[in-house]
């Protein structure tokens, strides 16, 4: 994709505003914003142009120049567009998790929405792009970062009382589940067998996580002070 390269059309000025001219704006930025999205799915980072996101939308390719700015602003706002729209999608049932256990089956749930709704393949090219454009990365960054708040909300919940709660970085441990399922989703494109092998080994220290929670006072205060001695070698 070249799309700084792209010298923006000229633009008709507009007509004077009316009453429904702010509703059309934002009727255009949203074609504008699921146009992007549209096109690098179907058609990956590298063919994504002003020309092929304003035939997805079914507007004017100047219209891009007019509402973003570049290619580039339209992608970045379209990753965190996309974002906000699935998140706000899984939002009640990640705040009805109340364990880990229940946090991977979420997990493993919304991977097979995700792919199934073309999520992953936007997720794909983002990244892709980021690797050589430093606004992409960023956009692709904030988009992730909408995910990590949420699963950081979740582990705090239900890692409340937990022997392992003493010696966990929360807001680590959300980027490292939320990289995990990156990976996953990224990885299962070309050994789905072996991401859904990682997946149950996931599963499994889940179920680890569980035991350590149904122990005794006793047994759970040993554990603790286990942990932290390990923690400290």
């Amino acid at each position: 994709m070249n799309a700084d390269a792209t010298p923006a059309p000229a633009l008709t000025p507009e007509p004077a505003p009316s009453p429904t001219s702010g509703t059309k704006r934002g009727d255009t930025r949203t074609k504008l914003l699921e146009g992007a999205l549209r096109t690098l799915t179907e058609q990956g980072i590298a063919r994504t142009s002003a020309r092929t996101i304003a035939t997805a939308a079914g507007v004017n390719q100047a219209l891009v120049f007019y509402h973003f700015g570049s290619v580039d602003e339209l992608l970045g706002a379209a990753c965190h567009h996309g974002a906000e729209q699935r998140v706000s999608r899984y939002r009640d049932r990640l705040a009805a998790v109340t364990s880990l256990g229940e946090l991977l089956a979420f997990g493993r749930e919304m991977h097979a929405e995700e792919r199934a709704a073309g999520q992953v393949a936007v997720l794909g090219q983002m990244l892709a792009g980021a690797q050589t454009q430093p606004r992409l990365a960023d956009a692709a960054r904030r988009g992730l970062q909408l995910w990590i708040d949420e699963i950081e909300q979740v582990l705090a919940r239900v890692l409340t009382g937990s022997p392992i709660a003493d010696l966990t970085d929360t807001p680590g441990l959300a980027r490292a589940v939320a990289a995990s399922f990156v990976g996953l989703e990224l990885y299962e494109g070309v050994d789905q067998e072996g991401a859904g092998h990682a997946l149950d080994a996931l599963e499994q220290l889940a179920v680890l996580a569980s035991v350590l929670d149904e122990l005794g006072p006793l047994a759970q205060r040993a554990v603790r002070r286990r942990l932290r001695h390990t923690g400290r070698n």
